[in-house]
Protein backbone atom coordinates (compact mmCIF):
# COMPACT_ATOMS: atom_id res chain seq x y z
CA UNK A 1 0.00 0.00 0.00
CA UNK A 2 1.31 3.72 -0.90
CA UNK A 3 2.58 5.57 2.51
CA UNK A 4 1.81 9.04 2.35
CA UNK A 5 5.02 11.26 1.87
CA UNK A 6 6.12 13.68 4.79
CA UNK A 7 9.73 13.50 3.53
CA UNK A 8 11.36 16.41 2.21
CA UNK A 9 11.43 15.02 -1.45
CA UNK A 10 10.49 13.01 -2.94
CA UNK A 11 7.07 14.86 -2.03
CA UNK A 12 3.94 13.28 -2.11
CA UNK A 13 1.92 13.50 -6.18
CA UNK A 14 -1.35 14.09 -6.30
CA UNK A 15 -3.28 11.45 -8.80
CA UNK A 16 -4.39 13.97 -11.07
CA UNK A 17 -0.77 14.99 -11.94
CA UNK A 18 0.53 11.48 -11.90
CA UNK A 19 -1.79 11.07 -14.45
CA UNK A 20 0.01 14.03 -17.47
CA UNK A 21 2.86 11.32 -16.80
CA UNK A 22 0.61 9.36 -19.35
CA UNK A 23 0.24 11.76 -22.25
CA UNK A 24 0.76 10.49 -25.36
CA UNK A 25 4.39 10.53 -26.36
CA UNK A 26 5.23 13.42 -28.92
CA UNK A 27 8.75 14.21 -30.68
CA UNK A 28 10.70 16.16 -29.27
CA UNK A 29 11.94 18.22 -32.83
CA UNK A 30 8.04 18.91 -33.12
CA UNK A 31 6.39 22.28 -33.16
CA UNK A 32 4.08 20.61 -30.13
CA UNK A 33 7.02 20.32 -28.15
CA UNK A 34 7.91 23.95 -28.88
CA UNK A 35 5.00 25.11 -27.25
CA UNK A 36 5.03 23.04 -24.64
CA UNK A 37 8.52 24.51 -23.73
CA UNK A 38 7.28 28.20 -24.17
CA UNK A 39 4.37 27.43 -21.80
CA UNK A 40 6.39 26.08 -19.26
CA UNK A 41 9.12 29.01 -19.76
CA UNK A 42 6.13 31.61 -19.17
CA UNK A 43 5.10 29.88 -15.97
CA UNK A 44 8.48 28.99 -14.31
CA UNK A 45 9.30 33.36 -15.16
CA UNK A 46 6.49 33.74 -13.35
CA UNK A 47 7.15 31.34 -10.25
CA UNK A 48 10.63 32.62 -10.28
CA UNK A 49 10.10 36.54 -10.67
CA UNK A 50 12.19 36.69 -13.26
CA UNK A 51 12.59 37.70 -17.09
CA UNK A 52 15.45 35.63 -17.44
CA UNK A 53 15.54 32.20 -19.29
CA UNK A 54 14.87 29.00 -16.56
CA UNK A 55 16.67 26.55 -18.23
CA UNK A 56 15.43 22.56 -17.82
CA UNK A 57 17.38 19.81 -16.63
CA UNK A 58 16.30 15.88 -17.45
CA UNK A 59 18.43 15.11 -13.96
CA UNK A 60 18.64 15.29 -10.48
CA UNK A 61 19.32 18.75 -8.92
CA UNK A 62 23.05 17.63 -8.59
CA UNK A 63 23.08 18.03 -12.56
CA UNK A 64 22.44 22.04 -12.15
CA UNK A 65 24.62 22.18 -9.51
CA UNK A 66 27.26 20.66 -11.52
CA UNK A 67 26.46 23.23 -14.19
CA UNK A 68 26.57 26.00 -12.44
CA UNK A 69 30.27 25.68 -11.05
CA UNK A 70 31.33 24.02 -14.76
CA UNK A 71 30.23 27.14 -16.53
CA UNK A 72 29.98 30.23 -14.21
CA UNK A 73 33.72 29.95 -12.62
CA UNK A 74 36.00 31.84 -14.17
CA UNK A 75 39.16 32.67 -11.71
CA UNK A 76 37.86 30.86 -8.14
CA UNK A 77 34.57 30.03 -6.10
CA UNK A 78 33.64 30.13 -2.73
CA UNK A 79 31.73 27.34 -1.26
CA UNK A 80 29.42 28.35 1.85
CA UNK A 81 28.68 25.25 3.48
CA UNK A 82 26.93 24.43 6.02
CA UNK A 83 24.90 21.35 5.69
CA UNK A 84 25.17 18.13 3.48
CA UNK A 85 24.20 19.75 -0.16
CA UNK A 86 26.66 22.82 0.80
CA UNK A 87 29.34 20.13 1.23
CA UNK A 88 28.10 18.10 -1.86
CA UNK A 89 28.34 21.27 -4.44
CA UNK A 90 31.96 21.78 -3.23
CA UNK A 91 32.42 18.19 -4.08
CA UNK A 92 31.22 19.09 -7.10
CA UNK A 93 33.35 21.66 -7.59
CA UNK A 94 36.49 20.16 -6.93
CA UNK A 95 35.49 17.16 -8.79
CA UNK A 96 35.71 18.69 -11.68
CA UNK A 97 38.27 20.69 -11.18
CA UNK A 98 37.46 24.14 -10.56
CA UNK A 99 39.64 25.95 -8.41
CA UNK A 100 37.78 26.92 -5.10
CA UNK A 101 37.77 27.38 -1.36
CA UNK A 102 35.56 26.28 1.03
CA UNK A 103 34.17 28.44 4.25
CA UNK A 104 32.44 25.29 6.46
CA UNK A 105 30.06 26.60 10.07
CA UNK A 106 28.45 23.81 11.97
CA UNK A 107 25.84 22.70 10.38
CA UNK A 108 23.41 24.28 12.94
CA UNK A 109 24.55 27.65 12.32
CA UNK A 110 23.35 29.82 9.34
CA UNK A 111 25.34 31.84 6.40
CA UNK A 112 25.52 35.66 7.91
CA UNK A 113 26.06 38.25 5.25
CA UNK A 114 28.93 39.35 7.07
CA UNK A 115 30.61 36.37 7.17
CA UNK A 116 30.48 36.39 3.10
CA UNK A 117 31.48 40.15 2.75
CA UNK A 118 34.29 39.13 5.17
CA UNK A 119 35.39 36.78 2.42
CA UNK A 120 34.38 38.22 -0.80
CA UNK A 121 36.52 40.98 0.18
CA UNK A 122 39.89 39.15 -0.43
CA UNK A 123 39.14 39.96 -3.67
CA UNK A 124 39.99 35.89 -4.41
CA UNK A 125 36.22 34.65 -6.03
CA UNK A 126 34.46 35.76 -9.16
CA UNK A 127 31.64 32.95 -8.14
CA UNK A 128 29.79 32.36 -4.40
CA UNK A 129 27.27 28.60 -3.72
CA UNK A 130 25.15 28.98 -1.42
CA UNK A 131 22.15 26.30 -0.41
CA UNK A 132 19.15 28.56 0.25
CA UNK A 133 17.02 25.76 2.30
CA UNK A 134 19.31 23.14 4.08
CA UNK A 135 17.35 19.75 3.49
CA UNK A 136 19.58 17.88 6.00
CA UNK A 137 18.72 20.40 8.56
CA UNK A 138 15.63 21.91 7.59
CA UNK A 139 17.86 25.50 8.03
CA UNK A 140 16.80 28.52 5.72
CA UNK A 141 20.07 31.17 4.97
CA UNK A 142 19.36 34.22 4.86
CA UNK A 143 19.27 34.43 0.84
CA UNK A 144 18.00 38.25 0.40
CA UNK A 145 20.93 39.84 2.63
CA UNK A 146 23.44 38.12 1.64
CA UNK A 147 22.65 38.56 -1.97
CA UNK A 148 23.02 42.52 -1.16
CA UNK A 149 26.65 41.75 -0.05
CA UNK A 150 27.43 39.69 -3.05
CA UNK A 151 25.58 42.60 -5.48
CA UNK A 152 28.53 45.19 -3.92
CA UNK A 153 31.12 42.76 -5.55
CA UNK A 154 29.87 43.36 -9.36
CA UNK A 155 32.68 40.32 -10.37
CA UNK A 156 31.26 37.65 -8.22
CA UNK A 157 28.05 35.42 -9.37
CA UNK A 158 25.72 34.19 -6.72
CA UNK A 159 24.69 30.64 -7.48
CA UNK A 160 22.27 29.42 -5.29
CA UNK A 161 20.69 25.86 -4.34
CA UNK A 162 17.13 26.32 -3.91
CA UNK A 163 16.16 22.74 -4.06
CA UNK A 164 13.93 22.46 -1.04
CA UNK A 165 12.71 25.95 -0.98
CA UNK A 166 11.48 26.90 -4.82
CA UNK A 167 7.75 26.95 -5.01
CA UNK A 168 7.45 27.09 -1.60
CA UNK A 169 9.10 30.11 -0.66
CA UNK A 170 9.28 33.21 -2.21
CA UNK A 171 12.63 33.74 -4.69
CA UNK A 172 13.01 37.01 -6.35
CA UNK A 173 15.34 36.03 -8.37
CA UNK A 174 16.17 39.48 -10.39
CA UNK A 175 15.03 42.02 -7.61
CA UNK A 176 18.17 40.04 -5.28
CA UNK A 177 20.49 39.94 -8.34
CA UNK A 178 20.83 36.07 -8.49
CA UNK A 179 22.60 34.90 -11.80
CA UNK A 180 21.79 31.11 -11.41
CA UNK A 181 18.78 29.06 -9.21
CA UNK A 182 18.43 26.17 -9.37
CA UNK A 183 15.50 23.15 -7.66
CA UNK A 184 14.88 19.71 -8.57
CA UNK A 185 11.07 19.22 -9.09
CA UNK A 186 10.47 16.41 -6.49
CA UNK A 187 10.32 19.07 -3.56
CA UNK A 188 7.71 21.25 -3.01
CA UNK A 189 6.92 21.36 -6.78
CA UNK A 190 5.25 18.28 -5.94
CA UNK A 191 6.32 16.38 -8.82
CA UNK A 192 8.08 13.11 -9.34
CA UNK A 193 11.72 13.30 -9.54
CA UNK A 194 14.01 13.24 -12.95
CA UNK A 195 13.81 17.15 -13.83
CA UNK A 196 15.81 20.25 -12.75
CA UNK A 197 15.05 23.41 -13.27
CA UNK A 198 17.81 26.24 -12.92
CA UNK A 199 17.22 30.70 -13.81
CA UNK A 200 20.16 31.99 -15.25
CA UNK A 201 20.82 35.38 -15.82
CA UNK A 202 22.45 37.02 -19.12
CA UNK A 203 25.41 37.72 -17.69
CA UNK A 204 25.77 34.58 -16.54
CA UNK A 205 25.55 33.29 -20.10
CA UNK A 206 27.72 35.72 -21.36
CA UNK A 207 30.51 34.37 -18.95
CA UNK A 208 29.13 30.79 -20.05
CA UNK A 209 30.67 31.39 -22.97
CA UNK A 210 34.23 32.77 -22.06
CA UNK A 211 34.72 30.25 -19.49
CA UNK A 212 36.38 26.86 -20.88
CA UNK A 213 34.09 24.16 -21.59
CA UNK A 214 34.52 21.37 -18.51
CA UNK A 215 31.35 19.97 -19.77
CA UNK A 216 28.69 18.69 -22.90
CA UNK A 217 25.41 17.78 -21.21
CA UNK A 218 25.31 20.61 -18.97
CA UNK A 219 26.87 23.40 -21.32
CA UNK A 220 25.01 26.39 -20.45
CA UNK A 221 25.32 27.99 -24.07
CA UNK A 222 24.57 24.96 -25.73
CA UNK A 223 21.48 24.63 -23.55
CA UNK A 224 20.80 28.36 -24.49
CA UNK A 225 21.41 28.43 -27.68
CA UNK A 226 18.21 25.65 -27.65
CA UNK A 227 16.15 27.38 -25.49
CA UNK A 228 16.15 30.26 -27.92
CA UNK A 229 14.22 28.21 -30.22
CA UNK A 230 12.19 26.52 -27.18
CA UNK A 231 14.19 23.68 -27.37
CA UNK A 232 16.88 21.22 -25.34
CA UNK A 233 20.15 19.98 -26.91
CA UNK A 234 19.47 16.43 -26.37
CA UNK A 235 16.01 14.51 -25.69
CA UNK A 236 14.14 16.06 -22.66
CA UNK A 237 12.08 14.05 -20.38
CA UNK A 238 8.85 15.11 -22.48
CA UNK A 239 6.67 13.23 -19.56
CA UNK A 240 7.52 15.29 -16.85
CA UNK A 241 7.40 18.39 -18.74
CA UNK A 242 3.55 17.35 -19.14
CA UNK A 243 3.24 16.96 -15.57
CA UNK A 244 5.46 20.16 -15.07
CA UNK A 245 3.24 22.64 -17.19
CA UNK A 246 0.00 21.25 -15.06
CA UNK A 247 1.56 21.41 -11.73
CA UNK A 248 2.57 25.06 -12.49
CA UNK A 249 -0.96 26.05 -13.72
CA UNK A 250 -2.55 24.77 -10.65
CA UNK A 251 0.37 26.74 -8.31
CA UNK A 252 -0.62 30.28 -10.36
CA UNK A 253 -4.38 29.25 -9.87
CA UNK A 254 -3.75 28.96 -6.29
CA UNK A 255 -1.23 31.84 -6.19
CA UNK A 256 2.24 32.20 -5.02
CA UNK A 257 1.64 34.23 -2.25
CA UNK A 258 -1.41 32.11 -0.65
CA UNK A 259 0.85 29.12 -1.57
CA UNK A 260 3.73 30.81 0.29
CA UNK A 261 1.38 31.61 3.87
CA UNK A 262 0.08 28.12 3.26
CA UNK A 263 3.77 26.95 3.80
CA UNK A 264 4.69 29.47 6.48
CA UNK A 265 1.85 28.46 8.16
CA UNK A 266 2.42 24.57 8.21
CA UNK A 267 5.49 25.31 9.37
CA UNK A 268 4.74 27.61 12.10
CA UNK A 269 2.39 24.10 12.91
CA UNK A 270 4.98 21.74 13.35
CA UNK A 271 7.68 23.97 14.85
CA UNK A 272 5.21 25.11 17.90
CA UNK A 273 4.69 20.96 18.22
CA UNK A 274 8.45 20.16 17.81
CA UNK A 275 9.59 22.94 20.48
CA UNK A 276 6.57 21.57 22.99
CA UNK A 277 7.87 17.57 22.51
CA UNK A 278 11.66 17.88 21.46
CA UNK A 279 13.42 20.74 20.02
CA UNK A 280 14.87 22.30 16.74
CA UNK A 281 18.22 21.66 14.91
CA UNK A 282 18.89 25.08 13.54
CA UNK A 283 19.62 27.70 15.56
CA UNK A 284 16.61 30.57 15.58
CA UNK A 285 15.34 32.77 13.08
CA UNK A 286 17.07 30.11 10.86
CA UNK A 287 13.88 27.83 10.58
CA UNK A 288 12.87 26.23 7.23
CA UNK A 289 9.72 27.44 5.92
CA UNK A 290 9.23 23.72 4.21
CA UNK A 291 11.15 21.22 6.58
CA UNK A 292 11.32 20.98 10.66
CA UNK A 293 14.06 18.99 11.07
CA UNK A 294 13.47 17.95 14.95
CA UNK A 295 15.91 17.06 17.26
CA UNK A 296 15.88 14.00 19.12
CA UNK A 297 15.99 14.94 22.89
CA UNK A 298 13.89 12.11 23.93
CA UNK A 299 16.70 9.26 23.00
CA UNK A 300 13.30 7.96 20.82
CA UNK A 301 13.99 4.96 18.41
CA UNK A 302 13.95 7.00 15.24
CA UNK A 303 14.15 4.10 13.05
CA UNK A 304 11.78 2.30 15.35
CA UNK A 305 8.80 5.26 15.28
CA UNK A 306 9.41 6.13 11.03
CA UNK A 307 8.88 2.48 10.82
CA UNK A 308 5.54 1.92 12.65
CA UNK A 309 4.13 5.06 11.27
CA UNK A 310 4.50 3.36 7.95
CA UNK A 311 3.62 -0.13 8.90
CA UNK A 312 0.54 1.13 10.97
CA UNK A 313 -0.65 4.64 9.49
CA UNK A 314 0.74 4.50 5.92
CA UNK A 315 2.75 7.48 6.53
CA UNK A 316 6.33 8.62 6.08
CA UNK A 317 8.72 11.10 7.40
CA UNK A 318 12.27 11.01 7.05
CA UNK A 319 15.34 9.90 9.47
CA UNK A 320 18.33 12.82 10.38
CA UNK A 321 20.39 12.86 7.21
CA UNK A 322 24.59 11.76 7.26
CA UNK A 323 26.00 13.01 10.69
CA UNK A 324 22.44 13.75 12.66
CA UNK A 325 20.79 10.47 11.66
CA UNK A 326 18.93 9.09 14.44
CA UNK A 327 20.10 12.06 16.48
CA UNK A 328 16.96 14.12 14.37
CA UNK A 329 14.09 13.42 12.10
CA UNK A 330 12.74 15.04 10.00
CA UNK A 331 9.10 16.31 8.37
CA UNK A 332 8.36 17.76 5.56
CA UNK A 333 5.61 20.67 4.88
CA UNK A 334 5.83 21.50 1.38
CA UNK A 335 4.28 20.51 -1.96
CA UNK A 336 0.69 20.44 -2.02
CA UNK A 337 0.52 19.01 1.24
CA UNK A 338 -2.14 20.77 3.23
CA UNK A 339 -2.54 22.13 6.83
CA UNK A 340 -5.56 19.28 8.00
CA UNK A 341 -2.70 16.65 6.98
CA UNK A 342 -0.21 18.36 8.94
CA UNK A 343 -1.86 17.83 11.91
CA UNK A 344 -3.58 14.32 11.17
CA UNK A 345 0.44 13.41 10.79
CA UNK A 346 1.32 14.99 14.20
CA UNK A 347 -1.76 13.49 16.25
CA UNK A 348 -0.44 10.21 14.66
CA UNK A 349 3.03 10.64 15.93
CA UNK A 350 2.41 11.43 19.11
CA UNK A 351 0.26 8.58 19.21
CA UNK A 352 3.09 5.90 18.06
CA UNK A 353 5.36 7.88 20.68
CA UNK A 354 2.40 7.88 23.54
CA UNK A 355 3.12 11.46 23.83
Amino acid sequence: MHKRLFTPGPTQVRAEILKELATPQIHHRAPEFSDLYADIQTKLQTVLSTKNPVLLFTSSSTGAMESAVTNLVAKRCLNLVNGAFSKRWHEITTGNGVPCDVFELPWNVAVKPEMVDEQLSSGKYDAVTLVYNETSTGLMNPLEEIAKVVARYPDVFLLVDAVSGMAGVPIETDTWGIDFVLAGVQKAFALPAGLAVAAVSERALERSKTVPSRSYYFNLPLMHKSHLKNQTPSTPSIPHMYALNAQLKDMLSEGMERRFARHAKMAAIVQTWAKKHFDIFPEEGYWSQTLTTVVNTREIDVPGMIKTLADEYNLRIANGYGDIKNKTFRIAHMGDTQIDEIEGLLKAIESVLGL
